[in-house]
């Protein structure tokens, strides 16, 4: 969080995170959700920005959203969206803190989350992670790759699978984003003969989420342009 964030006692401003809030919801349009990126803020943030509005927050780390969300138990209608990584070895903890995965990124993990839910009265909506341009720093699965991996994640019958998300590569243009956010909403509508319920589009961050708007995303993920 940066120091105009920041009042003279060093907690954060809710006038000048209002504003900005109020301009990044001004241009989703009304099938768009904001999720509010806080992996980096605390607990007292999460509560001032739930105080204007916001139900939907995204963590990257299980064991600090677990964290955050025993401080906040008293705001029950919280929807906690696990948006980063997730090791196979945390995922029956995630299965028990987050109402939303969105990085479900391979068939292993998916395999292991099924088997997990098999016995549990959690159910998380899943979202499966897409890379639609080569990048070594991130995640999911190419298209090629999915279509080989569809017939085995077909068969885990207790993953609710209701969308794709993606982070594209750091550096690209307005144009160049919306022709690669264009491509995964294609591949959605391809999968939805296979997968009825993939609904959902988890595309855009900070620097990027105009073009995701443009190719139809249901949910973009900021937290910069609040924050920073």
């Amino acid at each position: 969080m940066g120091m105009d964030e920041l009042k003279s006692d060093g907690t954060a401003d809710p006038r000048i995170i209002g504003d900005r809030l109020t301009q990044v919801s001004q241009e989703l349009p009304p099938h768009t959700k904001l999720v509010v990126v806080t992996k980096y803020v605390p607990a007292s943030t999460i509560r001032l920005v739930y105080d204007l509005g916001v139900r939907d927050f995204g963590e990257s780390r299980v064991q600090v959203a677990q964290q955050k969300r025993q401080e906040l138990a008293d705001l029950p209608d919280i929807n906690w969206h696990l948006i980063g990584s997730l090791q196979t070895n945390k995922a029956k903890s995630a299965i028990a803190t987050f109402e939303w995965i969105h990085s479900l990124d391979r068939l292993p993990l998916a395999q292991e989350l099924d088997r997990l839910l098999l016995s549990s009265t959690m159910s998380p909506q899943i979202l499966l992670q897409i890379k639609p341009a080569p990048d070594p720093d991130k995640s999911g699965w190419t298209v090629e790759q999915l279509y080989q991996d569809l017939p085995q994640l077909l068969q885990c019958h207790n993953l609710k699978i209701v969308g794709l998300m993606t982070i594209l590569p750091l550096g690209l243009d307005h144009a160049q984003s919306l022709e690669l956010f264009s491509q995964v909403a294609d591949l959605r509508q391809q999968l939805q003969s296979d997968l009825p319920e993939l609904k959902h589009l988890s595309m855009g961050m900070s620097a990027d989420y105009r073009a995701a708007i443009a190719a139809g995303a249901t949910m973009v993920r900021i937290g910069t342009r609040l924050f920073s």
